[in-house]
């Protein structure tokens, strides 16, 4: 039992070369304007191993593009736990960049950092996510704007959202598919997190990265689900608010289902697992909520 952080310290010090090799090839790639999403899935899936996560999947990330992905975010963690599952793009905060090895890495991913000090840089954080998303980039924003304690989801900022509609205006198309995901770590060393327990593995507040790292190395393995749920469409005449509320509302179920050992928050999420196909996306009406 001892062994195990040292063993956990050890891996993860192997992320150091990795970095090293594949952010150097990153690096060059993005200089000739052809990077790669094949380094930073690797090293998220290498990251995870060495710290001890394991990554459950329902459901897979929509086809249809432009593509926005909602989803809710109690640590760091998320970040690695989602990128593991497909090439995606984040929105992160901009004390990120900073980080040793993770920060390093998320700049050669091409992150879209948010100075969460700055109102003022919601405008540009939301055009540099419809240009992406208008390139057939998947997106993920965590809608909250903070993290939480894993045990519930916060209210979505509806200005966050907004980039739907940037996407639709930039791409010239009619729509965008808005896709609620679901994180839920559920289990420590196997056994079940509790209210109590949950905080331990989430981060956020003033906890500092480099301690969380060293508790969870510490402290044996994590599970964690991940659950795609099914997308909405949003078009220019989508009211923010109503999109943000529906979407709010489904990854609360999704993760709430998966903290109480639901399985598989829908009927066809659980269909399109088992089957393979994505799930159809959900018409979102303009009016305001009900």
């Amino acid at each position: 039992m001892a062994r195990r952080p040292l063993r956990a310290a050890a891996a993860a010090l192997a992320l150091i070369p990795f970095v090293a090799i594949g952010g150097a090839v990153q690096l060059v790639l993005l200089k000739l304007g052809r990077p790669t999403q094949a380094i930073p899935l690797a090293f998220h899936r290498f990251a995870l191993r060495a710290i001890g996560v394991r990554v459950r999947v329902i459901g897979r990330p929509a086809e249809g593009r432009p593509l926005l992905m909602a989803a809710n975010h109690a640590s760091w963690l998320d970040i690695p736990v989602l990128g593991s599952t497909g090439p995606l793009s984040f929105v992160a905060k901009s004390e990120i960049a900073g980080w040793p090895v993770f920060g390093v890495m998320a700049k050669l991913q091409r992150t879209i950092f948010v100075d969460r000090s700055r109102r003022s840089a919601t405008g540009a954080v939301n055009r540099a996510m419809a240009e992406r998303m208008a390139a057939g980039e998947p997106v993920v924003l965590f809608a909250e704007g903070t993290s939480s304690d894993g045990n519930r989801v916060l209210p979505f900022r509806t200005a966050l959202l907004g980039a739907a509609q940037g996407a639709i205006l930039a791409a010239g198309g009619a729509c965008v598919a808005v896709q609620p995901v679901s994180i839920a770590y559920t289990h420590r060393n196997g056994l079940p997190l509790g209210r109590l327990g949950r905080p331990f593995v989430a981060w956020y507040g003033d906890m500092s990265f480099a301690g969380h790292l060293m508790a969870l190395l510490a402290n044996g393995a994590v599970d964690v689900t991940v659950a795609f749920g099914e997308p909405m469409r949003a078009d220019a005449a989508t009211d923010r608010k109503r999109l943000a509320v529906l979407v709010e509302r489904e990854v609360r179920r999704m993760t709430n289902a998966a903290l109480l050992g639901r399985g598989a928050p829908a009927a066809a999420a659980a269909e399109a697992e088992r089957s393979g196909a994505a799930a159809p996306p959900v018409a979102v009406e303009a009016p305001g909520v009900a």
